[in-house]
């Protein structure tokens, strides 16, 4: 009988085949949502650990229902916890706020095993199957298997885009559209002139870079516009379209019958 491995080493090879690929990032710690992304036929979901509420059991949790799924598992998380939550078996790390490469270059040898980077090593974690899979070929598996996403949020990271995305070991760039347009002075219009051309110059940057860009995007114009740019992986937000949904039902009925003279 051959065990199912707990790590989905799949995203690499992915973010390299020039294919666009739709995720949805996640902050609601809770694997039926998790399940659903896989089920409706997301290529990733980005657990995020950044902005959600979500702690390390969760977080581990939400891993086995992405598996159970068929969903790569993405983790958004600060720096602290990029070992644990490779540990728990995590596709990926994608790592807010890199300014620079040498940043870049510094989390690479968190996320990669000897020689290629320090990440410190463990076979009783779930990342090896708590023991089954453990040696060499984890190493391997985990070094070949595991991607890195640096997130450029700032004037300086956009600056810089094309180094951070030359960096061996960055699989992935990230532009956060939010973020960014703070970061310029803009609050949260980043739908403003001067941030969208410094979201095209990042993106731009890091395609001629040779490396997979990806970009925040709610809506298919979103999408478009990122794809013109270069950008090949694209994200969503589950509360968004929650939100979206839910609004709508809650007010089409009542919207029709107040058009028709009914009140409520």
């Amino acid at each position: 009988m051959t065990s199912h491995h707990p790590l989905d080493d799949r995203l690499p090879a992915m973010l390299r085949s020039g294919r666009r690929l739709r995720g949805i990032f996640n902050a609601i710690p809770h694997p039926a949502i998790v399940e659903m992304c896989g089920h409706a036929g997301f290529d990733f979901v980005v657990i995020d650990n950044e902005h959600g509420s979500g702690n390390l059991e969760t977080t581990e949790t939400m891993l086995r229902a992405a598996r159970a799924s068929g969903i790569v598992p993405v983790v958004r998380c600060l720096r602290q916890d990029i070992s644990r939550v490779l540990d728990m078996g995590a596709s990926a790390v994608q790592i807010p706020m890199v300014d620079t490469a040498e940043e870049a270059r510094d989390l690479v040898q968190q996320v990669r095993y000897p020689p290629l980077g320090r990440r410190g090593s463990a076979f009783s974690a779930r990342a090896a199957g708590w023991g089954a899979f453990p040696g060499a070929e984890h190493t391997r598996r985990s070094n070949e298997g595991i991607a890195l996403i640096a997130m450029v949020e700032t004037p300086q990271a956009v600056r810089n885009a094309a180094a951070i995305a030359a960096v061996e070991g960055v699989d992935a760039v990230f532009v956060g559209p939010n973020d960014l347009s703070h970061a310029m002075g803009h609050g949260s219009d980043w739908k403003a002139a001067p941030v969208q051309a410094a979201i095209e110059q990042a993106l731009r940057a890091v395609t001629a870079a040779g490396t997979c860009a990806g970009v925040l995007a709610l809506t298919p114009e979103d999408e478009e516009r990122g794809a013109a740019w270069g950008a090949r992986y694209f994200a969503t937000v589950t509360t968004s379209l929650f939100t979206s949904a839910l609004r709508q039902a809650a007010t089409q009925g009542r919207d029709a019958g107040a058009a028709a003279g009914v009140r409520y």
